[in-house]
């Protein structure tokens, strides 16, 4: 099977915020079309490995992404999402909002609509799309979020811990998916806190505590020594860096 998403090459990383030094000399390789999982405490780095690897944050080092062909299309899931829940926002409004220029509250364009049906139907939200948002469960809301990045059809995804609030359905509409976009040839970037779920799931596992620790298969990554050293040691002691962090 050919992969349609790229393959990643991260040489000496490092990203510093003010004073505190985040990550320090990341080197990482992720293979073109392979579900790969950042593990690792809270704090150690990994939201802000994936916004240097989405360009939203500067960074030293190197970050290339080797596409198949044409650089392709990027979906992204974020951890949570801040909204006023007293806005009268629907689910398809909030789909047609992320996806299309059009305003939302002039409705689906024809172009989106099939698409949105279509995600909102893996996710199993579709008969929930003229709910209001700020009604939904957390699980329901983390659907929406799975849904939003599956429009258009993504041949990177990154995702910053999409379990957090699914309920068993929408554990098993997760599972569905990353089973799709390996199908499909998809790079898949996945933080998670979950390690059962990242030993069944994904093919290689990165234990990142401000820097790389471990890196390969989840059989080897995901042992109890190996857990016991990546969540009991503290981070490395920041170091004092410039003010200015080189892109």
């Amino acid at each position: 099977m050919s992969a349609n998403g790229p393959a990643i090459r991260l040489d000496k990383v490092s990203l510093s915020l003010g004073r505190t030094e985040v990550l320090r000399d990341i080197n990482l390789r992720i293979n073109a079309g392979e579900v790969h999982a950042l593990v690792g405490p809270n704090g150690g780095g990994k939201s802000s490995l994936i916004k240097a690897v989405l360009g939203q944050m500067p960074h030293r080092g190197d970050i290339v992404m080797h596409w198949p062909d044409s650089i392709g299309k990027i979906g992204y899931v974020p951890q949570t999402l801040e909204f006023d829940r007293g806005l009268p926002l629907s689910v398809e409004d909030f789909m047609a909002a992320m996806c299309q220029r059009r305003p939302a509250f002039l409705g689906v364009s024809r172009r989106y609509a099939a698409a949105i049906d279509d995600a909102l139907e893996r996710v199993g939200m579709q008969h929930k799309r003229k709910r209001r948002m700020g009604a939904l469960s957390g699980g329901e809301r983390q659907r929406v979020l799975l849904a939003q990045g599956l429009i258009p059809a993504p041949d990177l995804v990154i995702l910053d811990e999409p379990m957090s609030a699914l309920d068993e359905a929408g554990m098993q509409a997760f599972e569905d998916l990353l089973g799709g976009w390996r199908s499909a040839g998809v790079t898949v970037v996945w933080i998670e806190h979950d390690l059962k779920a990242v030993g069944s799931l994904a093919d290689q596992v990165t234990a990142l505590n401000r820097q790389v620790l471990f890196s390969g298969a989840p059989a080897h990554i995901l042992t109890p020594d190996r857990l016991l050293e990546l969540f009991s040691t503290r981070p490395a002691a920041p170091t004092h860096q410039p003010e200015e962090a080189c892109a």
